[in-house]
């Protein structure tokens, strides 16, 4: 059997235990981890590596970080204000919520964006008595959304920059910008989806106990009179946003300074630090990098695409390309990072354009956009796992939501892509 039909296989396995949970998914993702070793697609040495991996290390400081919010009661207090801002409807906050994590997104990064505002949002269910359940997925899905509106708003959006300067075609560069022609339509038609569609495909209540919220929401109160550690809490969070917007230092050491100072400062104990990381998140995404480094080594990804553009055959639209690429990538991204999905399809997407001799950047910003747009499952995008424990979400939460997501993001960037960066420019 060859590398590439085991990785598939593991890949189909993986998926299907995602969607059934029949083991718990931080044990299914290990499992997978372990089971890449046992196919000989990733040497032993480099199974548990993912846990030493920036992003997980980036996870598990902002989980402090965004802890010291909760237990100097700077949440609590942030909650009051949003809610005192956009009322206690679920709408209201639903909207309010997603506009901060878009705009911050699409500076900062959307993963420190979403756990810095996850024990916001708990606070501000508590004082609007509202299951956060409702809140925390629509959250991640607009600091999804919000990255694609600017060149740093994730990284891998850079990756057709540097595909295009390998393929001699910088000229073609996009501009910091320019991403957001697209990135501003798909997020007002995702947070319109969410309001009118969407909310009614999340789950209500479940596991949720409001007696708990408010214990919580008063604990904070009681130590809201202590304004010193308010104000330093309060400044260590900002620090960690404008350190992460400048990107002199490395997301995941800034992450863990902010946590260092949180407990130093006595923003929160050494116990409650280690409480408040999610471990089911660290294992998750932990173990689904090395199933990504599998699929990258083995082929797998590469066998996906070339299957996929060999369907199309003869000399296809470029309408059609863009679809088929966009539908490629939002399936890839599901179960690996969008930065490999990105790095996979951005050459195949230059070679299939020049082919048809068309502009490579319509087909290069359908592959970036379908990339981000990992709604569908926990764990394609950190923000989405980041939400997964605190929201008492299941797998198919995300297919029911972000099923519908992705189809608005699909509409909206055949419409809007080829006008904006025509095929055939100056035709």
């Amino acid at each position: 059997m060859t590398p590439v039909t085991k990785c598939l296989l593991l890949l189909l396995v993986v998926a299907i235990l995602f969607v059934t949970e029949i083991i718990p998914l931080a044990v299914t993702s290990m499992g997978a981890a372990i089971a890449c070793w046992m196919l000989g697609l990733v040497p032993a040495k480099q199974i548990f590596l993912g846990l030493a991996d920036s992003t997980v290390v980036l996870f598990a400081g902002m989980f402090v970080v965004g802890a010291s919010m909760f237990h100097t009661g700077v949440a609590q207090k942030i909650g009051s204000k949003v809610v005192r801002l956009c009322g206690k409807s679920e709408n209201s906050l639903m909207i309010g919520l997603m506009l901060v994590a878009a705009v911050m997104s699409a500076f900062l990064s959307n993963t420190g964006t979403t756990a810095c505002l996850i024990p916001v949002v708990m606070s501000v269910c508590a004082t609007a008595k509202l299951s956060p359940q409702r809140q925390l997925m629509p959250l991640a899905f607009a600091a999804g959304l919000g990255g694609t509106i600017t060149l740093i708003g994730t990284p891998p959006n850079m990756l057709a920059n540097v595909a295009l300067k390998a393929a001699g075609m910088p000229e073609l560069q996009f501009g910091f910008f320019e991403y957001a022609y697209i990135g501003i339509p798909i997020t007002v038609a995702g947070i319109l989806y969410m309001m009118f569609i969407g909310k009614y495909l999340l789950p209500n209540d479940r596991d949720f106990d409001p007696d708990k919220l408010e214990e919580e929401a008063r604990d904070s109160e009681g130590i809201a009179v202590k304004t010193s550690k308010q104000l330093i809490c309060g400044f260590i969070v900002l620090a960690v946003i404008v350190a992460m917007g400048l990107d002199l230092i490395p997301l995941h050491i800034v992450a863990v300074i902010g946590a260092l100072l949180a407990v130093l400062t006595g923003c929160l104990t050494e116990k409650q630090a280690y409480d408040s990381i999610d471990w089911i998140t660290i294992f998750l995404f932990a173990g689904m990098i090395p199933v990504a480094e599998a699929m990258n080594t083995s082929g797998a990804g590469k066998a996906i695409a070339a299957a996929t553009v060999e369907m199309l055959g003869g000399d296809p639209s470029p309408y059609v390309v863009t679809a088929v690429l966009f539908v490629l990538a939002v399936v890839l991204t599901q179960f690996m990072s969008n930065t490999a999905s990105k790095a996979l399809l951005c050459p195949v997407g230059i070679a299939l354009a020049s082919q048809l001799g068309a502009s490579p950047r319509a087909v290069l910003m359908a592959i970036l956009i379908a990339s981000s747009c990992a709604f569908a499952s926990p764990v394609g995008t950190p923000p989405n796992t980041l939400v997964l424990g605190p929201g008492h979400y299941r797998f198919m939460d995300y297919v029911k939501a972000g099923g519908g997501l992705i189809f608005v993001c699909l509409v909206v960037s055949i419409i809007v892509i080829p006008i904006v960066w025509p095929f055939f420019p100056g035709k």
